[in-house]
Order: C-alpha cells, then sequence, then structure tokens
C-alpha cells in the first residue's frame, strides 16, 4: 500500500513538471530601437548662489532589468567669490529591483524601485577651485556615486525618476553633497 502511494505521488509530482515545463515559451529579446532610451537631468538653482546643469544621455537595456547608459555633463556655477563652468562625461548603470509595487502590494502605485551606480568624470578650472586661484587650466575630478531611486511611469514609453546617490570616492573639492538628489526624465 505505501508503494502505491509512493508510486501515485511520484506520478503526480511528474505530470505537474511536464505542465509547468510545458507551458514555458522563451521570449524572444525586443529589437534594439525597443532597447534604447534617452535620459537626463536638469538642475536649477538661482539666487546668490547660481547652479545650472545639463546632463542628458543615452542608454540600452541590457537583460529586462538591467540598463546602461552614457551621457556628457554641463554645470554652470556662480557664488560670491566667481563663477565657473564644469564639464565631463558620466556613465551609469541602473537595476530593477521592483518594477511595479502595486503587483507586489495591491495598493494602486505603479512606481518602480530600483539601484543606482555612476561614474563620472568632470573637468574642473584651475583658478576657481585651487589656491593661488592665478593658475590657467583645468583639472580632472573622478567621482564614484551609489543610491538607488523610483521610477514612475508617466506614459507608455516615458517615467520621472527620482534618485538619491551618495559619493563613495574621496576628493577634496565637493562637487556634490551628500546625498545628491536628482529628478530626471527618461523616454
Amino acid at each position: 500500500m505505501k508503494r502505491n502511494k509512493s508510486f501515485f505521488l511520484l506520478l503526480i509530482l511528474a505530470s505537474v513538471t511536464v505542465n509547468i515545463s510545458g507551458q514555458y515559451v522563451k521570449e524572444e529579446a525586443p529589437p534594439l530601437r525597443e532597447r534604447i532610451f534617452f535620459a537626463g537631468n536638469l538642475g536649477l538653482q538661482l539666487g546668490t548662489y547660481t547652479n545650472i546643469q545639463l546632463a542628458p544621455s543615452v542608454g540600452i537595456w541590457l537583460l529586462p532589468r538591467l540598463s546602461l547608459a552614457v551621457g556628457p555633463t554641463y554645470q554652470f556655477y556662480k557664488d560670491p567669490l566667481g563663477k565657473t563652468d564644469i564639464y565631463g562625461i558620466r556613465t551609469y548603470s541602473e537595476f530593477l529591483l521592483i518594477r511595479d509595487f502595486n503587483n507586489l502590494v495591491p495598493i494602486g502605485y505603479n512606481a518602480g524601485f530600483y539601484t543606482h551606480i555612476e561614474y563620472e568624470g568632470i573637468s574642473l578650472r584651475k583658478n576657481y577651485w585651487i589656491a593661488p586661484y592665478n593658475e590657467d587650466g583645468r583639472f580632472m575630478v573622478n567621482s564614484a556615486l551609489v543610491g538607488f531611486g523610483l521610477s514612475q511611469n508617466i506614459g507608455p514609453r516615458s517615467a520621472m525618476t527620482f534618485t538619491l546617490l551618495w559619493v563613495i570616492t574621496d576628493n577634496e573639492f565637493g562637487i556634490y553633497g551628500n546625498p545628491e538628489i536628482r529628478i530626471g526624465f527618461m523616454f
């Protein structure tokens, strides 16, 4: 009798396994044009301290949850001591941990949650950043930032992002505060 129960249980398990594996359909990757996206950040602070930033980027979804992007960055900065421009290039990767909160907890909130890692190489003017402030030329500063963010769809192929980043490289120029707060758009 025990053998019959074991055999019957094994038969049911094999049947369920065949059914589950028979329902698996391999999805083909979307075409390249559907995996490319355009994104960017725009920063604006006016007053005694003026800071205007523009950082467009182009990226690709390597996997359904993993993206990689690259783009230039430009910043105009003015304070009571003077003004300067900052420019360079940045590359970042994002991994989508949760695509849609509503699938996890049905509360009607359809935002996603992602991690973000970024490298940025920027060029600074020596006569603004290095004492005695009379040397011409520029120098490079490399920064690595890590953090997380929320992505809220605002259309079928667009989203607004809110990202918190922390600088993990140590440099004496303090270009960013911790945390660095960014609001961006992706199309």
